[in-house]
């Protein structure tokens, strides 16, 4: 076999090349490890900045304020990348195409991704509920705390956190139980067959009168809904805004049984008093409501 040797001219010149390239290529190197760290600071403290000052301006809506913060640290970002490829010497016309061509692979295989951020635009957009709103959405239910590009954060009522997609959200039936101004709550009374319909009617209404958790518009409203051998079954309507209706709902039957023997004697002596969700095919529901 011939015997390798290596030529003394040519090590100087590979070192000569290597020497040439760190020195040109590792400061290079060097400026860009530093533009990418203080970008990342920055981006970070100037994300912060904006979500503190759209936390006190007025005029932003804090459904918007995360997301406004995280626009601007993306963009910082993404500056700060293109500034130090551009430092290595990476061309970012070049650059773009590659990273045009890479985003559609990763979007063919993040498509459960892309959907919830179009989702969460989509929910900004059209606004079907806001921070602080109480929403329930086919199993999820929850007071919202923040409205995210990908995920939206909610709390339930008994205190657990919630970290929702908003492609969950946006693709199912909502119900926000806090955008309007009123809810209504709907009780039957069963009072004894011989008892005075006026009578039983002017307690009930004074009653809601006289709560301050009962909306004054629309008014309260008392239906004879049946009148058989077992009893007469009358009906109390009143509106409440959404921050009373739950302690209304559960006070307002013990309120109207002890308004009725109190007030009527054993004439009115309530027989049943039931809470009821009026069914979507009852008139009621297309002559009175509480305007938003």
């Amino acid at each position: 076999m011939e015997e390798l040797t290596l030529n003394p001219q040519h090590l100087d010149r590979v070192a000569d090349l290597a020497w040439s390239w760190a020195a040109t290529f590792l400061p290079r190197l060097v400026v860009a490890g530093i533009i990418l760290a203080i970008g990342l600071l920055v981006a970070r403290w100037v994300s912060r900045a904006v979500y503190d000052i759209s936390r006190r301006t007025k005029h932003i809506d804090p459904t918007l304020q995360p997301i406004l913060a995280s626009l601007t640290r993306y963009a910082i970002l993404i500056l700060v990348l293109i500034a130090a490829l551009s430092q290595v010497g990476i061309q970012t016309a070049s650059l773009l195409a590659v990273v045009g061509a890479a985003g559609l692979a990763i979007g063919l295989a993040l498509q459960g991704t892309l959907s919830n951020m179009a989702a969460g635009l989509m929910l900004l957009w059209l606004r079907p509920f806001r921070v602080g709103d109480f929403i329930e959405v086919e199993g999820l239910a929850g007071t919202v705390h923040e409205i995210g590009l990908f995920a939206s954060r909610l709390q339930t009522f008994d205190g657990i956190y919630l970290f929702a997609p908003n492609s969950a959200i946006w693709n199912k039936a909502l119900k926000n139980h806090t955008r309007d101004a009123g809810r209504l709550v709907s009780i039957d009374v069963t009072v004894p067959s011989q008892a005075e319909i006026d009578t039983a009617r002017d307690i009930l209404i004074r009653m809601a009168k006289g709560n301050e958790r009962v909306l004054r518009t629309p008014q309260p409203r008392v239906y004879v809904e049946s009148l058989t051998e077992a009893g007469l079954l009358l009906n109390l309507r009143v509106w409440a805004s959404h921050e009373h209706v739950g302690e209304l709902q559960r006070m307002i039957v013990e309120q109207a049984k002890r308004e009725l023997e109190t007030s009527g004697g054993e004439s009115l002596r309530p027989q049943q008093v039931v809470r009821v969700i009026p069914p979507d095919s009852d008139p009621f529901r297309l002559l009175t409501s509480a305007q938003p």
